[in-house]
């Protein structure tokens, strides 16, 4: 039987993603990524989608950042932003399924929040 890779020194499988913590710059927990999304046609991962707020899963937040603006941290076992927790709250977000991911003015509005260099999908 075949053991199964789920994570290498530079690979992490979607599954190990989600639930990932992430923090700010000032190293206080800001929320965890619910899920990545991932371009149909180039593969590349364009978005990691930060839940943020509410209690159990209840009135949870959602914030798409582009996936350029995470580092990974290993002394944290999470990724890194570079942003507070109240940068975080001004950001472009969505709760529900109030979001529509190919929107393109929406996407340069979170990637001009963010200041991300990403563009298209």
């Amino acid at each position: 039987m075949a053991s199964e890779t789920r994570e290498t020194n530079g690979l992490i499988g979607s599954d190990k993603v989600e639930g990932t913590a992430v923090y700010g710059t000032d190293n206080d927990k800001i929320g965890s990524i619910e899920r990545i999304m991932i371009g149909k046609r180039d593969g590349r991962v364009s978005y990691a989608v930060l839940s943020f707020g509410g209690f159990l899963g209840i009135g949870d937040e959602h914030y798409p950042l582009p996936w350029d603006q995470l580092t990974y941290d290993t002394d944290l076992g999470g990724y890194r932003v570079n942003l507070t927790k109240e940068r975080l709250e001004g950001a472009p977000r969505y709760s529900g399924s109030d979001w529509d991911w190919e929107d393109r003015n929406r996407a340069r509005e979170v990637n001009a929040y963010y200041g991300s260099s990403w563009i298209g999908y």
